[in-house]
């Protein structure tokens, strides 16, 4: 991409998510080809949208940038002419989380995080997708040629659902998950992270180190000496999966937990692995109670604290910008990228991103083991993506009966009440299609 004369426009849509708003920002307007960029900032809530907009200004102030900053209650005039597109809204906000947790705690059912899989993660993608429709729709008019990058969970249902919307789109899936995973294990092993190279491949939130290595030597073996040495690391779930699999999970224990049957239906397993149950919830409200001290800080005149936080958007941008090439994580559509997944899947590979966009590598089969659990992580995917493109209720409840935990602990009646009392509870942010219960 040739970087416009005035200055690349970017357009965040959700943009009172202030936190991660201050960081992307913060990350963007470090880089000096960035400095004087033109930002649309896009949120449907007066309050934090005036929010971010305060904010934008502080953290320009604190990094010397001048960028020029727009604010819009409307989405469709924050788009014109957008070149890059960031999403990270959450569709209902703490209130639709809480009530993700809430109503199937009433059933019995246990939850972690709830944003990707799960009778959570359906639901949220079915709330999200009324979002990306009228996204999309308007970016077809507005910025056709803009590259939209998303961070909205859950990422394999969304990033699933605009490949089959709009295949037309030009757009990646981002998530931080395969970066902290390295970081935090080479700590374990007493490596310095920027020294090791590595390769992972699956679905966003399940995807596997598949290579991890230091001066060309695997750090595998060094991290089996540390977990044979330490109790304490054996009591995590993916330290349990990577034992019993042989390729360590991407994401935290909290949301692997709930991607498979074995684990929080039963109390042993909850206690042995220190699984926290409801953690979202909690994790939530502290992003409300950082939100409300970042409100303070702006009103005192305070600056706002700042750090590197290696997020992939600003680095997208500015390769898209420069044509400095770098290698990311990214979620796309599977077009033979991981053999041995279902085609056209929403899928996490390695990408090299430069002046040409964004073009994914094909990572090759997976490990049997690891792609069979891959497979049964992305059936709920593909059914509650064809609930909101088809408006089909029935494959709401198809998505649930199929997911693995939900299945391990709830019988078919028992999903089928669970899902007409979510639906009744999320109401009007559902897709019209699935506002009903759906009788047998």
């Amino acid at each position: 991409m040739t970087a416009p004369s005035r200055g690349p426009r970017v357009t965040f849509v959700g943009a009172g998510s202030v936190v991660f708003t201050r960081d992307l920002l913060a990350d963007l307007l470090r880089f000096p080809e960035l400095a004087q960029l033109s930002l649309a900032l896009h949120d449907i809530d007066p309050e934090r949208l005036a929010t971010a907009e305060a904010t934008a200004h502080r953290v320009a102030a604190q990094v010397g940038a001048r960028p020029t900053v727009t604010t819009h209650l409307d989405r469709r005039p924050a788009l014109e002419g957008a070149d890059f597109v960031v999403t990270m809204a959450q569709v209902g906000g703490i209130d639709a989380t809480r009530t993700d947790f809430d109503v199937p705690a009433r059933f019995g059912l246990r939850q972690t995080i709830a944003d990707t899989i799960g009778i959570g993660g359906v639901f949220r993608h079915l709330r999200t997708a009324v979002l990306l429709d009228g996204l999309v729709t308007d970016m077809a008019q507005a910025c056709p040629q803009a590259w939209l990058l998303n961070y909205t969970n859950p990422m394999a249902m969304n990033v699933t659902y605009l490949a089959e919307r709009a295949p037309w789109l030009r757009f990646v899936g981002l998530c931080h998950s395969v970066y902290w995973t390295v970081v935090g294990l080479s700590e374990i092993v007493g490596v310095p992270h920027d020294e090791v190279t590595y390769t992972s491949a699956g679905v966003n939130h399940q995807a596997w180190l598949l290579r991890w290595e230091h001066a060309g030597e695997s750090l595998y073996p060094r991290l089996d000496a540390a977990i044979a040495a330490d109790p304490q690391l054996r009591r995590r779930v993916r330290v349990d999966l990577y034992r019993r699999l042989g390729f360590y999970p991407t994401e935290t224990s909290e949301h692997s937990s709930e991607y498979v049957p074995w684990y929080l239906r039963h109390d042993s397993e909850v206690d042995r692995l220190r699984i926290d149950v409801g953690a979202y919830v909690r994790i939530s409200e502290q992003n409300l109670d950082e939100y409300h001290a970042a409100r303070a800080a702006l009103a005192a005149g305070r600056d706002l604290e700042l750090s590197d936080t290696t997020e992939y958007a600003p680095q997208v941008v500015h390769s898209m910008v420069t044509g400095m090439p770098r290698t990311i994580v990214g979620n796309v559509a599977n077009t033979g990228l991981i053999p041995n997944l279902p085609a056209g899947a929403g899928v996490e590979v390695p990408c090299v991103v430069d002046a040409a966009g964004v073009r994914p590598v094909f990572a090759g089969p997976l490990p049997p083991q690891c792609a069979a659990l891959n497979r049964a992580f992305l059936g709920p995917v593909e059914l509650a993506v064809r609930a909101a493109l088809d408006g089909d209720p029935r494959a709401v409840r198809h998505a649930a009966m199929l997911d693995p935990n939900t299945a391990a602990s709830m019988t078919v009646e028992q999903i089928w009440r669970l899902c007409d009392a979510l639906v009744f509870a999320h109401g009007d942010l559902l897709p019209e299609p699935l506002r009903e219960p759906c009788p047998l």
